[in-house]
């Protein structure tokens, strides 16, 4: 059975257990995907990162597990659980996990100019 592209809506859930961790990846699951954003679950399993990106919106991190290194701009952040952060529209950034974690990533696209 194919998995549905977003998450049920008016249901409860356990935001945590949404995402599992798997041995040597980095997983990406879908919880609401529109034409003006997105948000996202990812789970980074010990060692793994995602390279260096810009993309032209902002971005508000949350992490729900674990501890994450996220760079911007060449600045190191280092979150825990209960913490978030945004990284600016237009702003280099990678994600490194050190340690295991999970994160929601939640992408507004709308209200924005084009930058020339």
């Amino acid at each position: 059975m194919k998995e549905p592209l977003e998450l049920e809506k008016s249901k409860a859930m356990i935001i945590v257990e949404i995402i599992e961790y798997v041995p040597d990846s980095v997983v990406i699951k879908t919880i609401i995907k529109k034409s003006t954003g997105n948000i996202n679950a990812v789970s980074f399993d010990s060692g793994e990162k995602l390279e260096e990106k810009t993309i032209p919106f902002d971005t508000f991190i949350q992490i729900i597990d674990g501890r994450a290194e996220i760079i911007i701009n060449g600045s190191s952040n280092l979150l825990e659980t209960g913490q978030a952060i945004i990284i600016p529209a237009h702003a280099r950034n990678s994600f490194k996990a050190n340690d295991r974690f999970k994160m929601i990533s939640t992408v507004i696209k709308s209200g924005y100019e084009e930058v020339s």
